[in-house]
C-alpha cells in the first residue's frame, strides 16, 4: 500500500501550473484543475502548502469574470 503523500495537493498544484504555462496564464482556461485543488484542499483541510496559492487564484478567477 503506498504511503500517504507527506504534502497532499502537490499533484494539483502542479497541474495547475501546467495548465496555466499552457494558456498563456489564462486562469479563466484553467478553472477544472483549480478546481480540483480546491477539493483537494478541502479534502485534507488545507493542511498543504500548495493551498495558501488557492486563494489568490480564485480572487483572480473572481476578478476576471466581473
Amino acid at each position: 500500500m503506498p504511503q500517504p503523500s507527506k504534502e497532499p495537493c502537490k499533484r494539483q498544484a502542479c497541474d495547475i501550473q501546467t495548465c496555466l504555462s499552457k494558456n498563456n496564464f489564462n486562469s479563466q482556461k484553467c478553472l477544472h484543475v483549480i478546481e480540483k485543488l480546491d477539493t483537494c484542499c478541502e479534502t485534507c483541510k488545507y493542511n498543504s502548502t500548495h493551498c495558501a496559492s488557492l486563494s489568490g487564484l480564485l480572487k483572480q478567477i473572481k476578478r476576471s469574470t466581473t
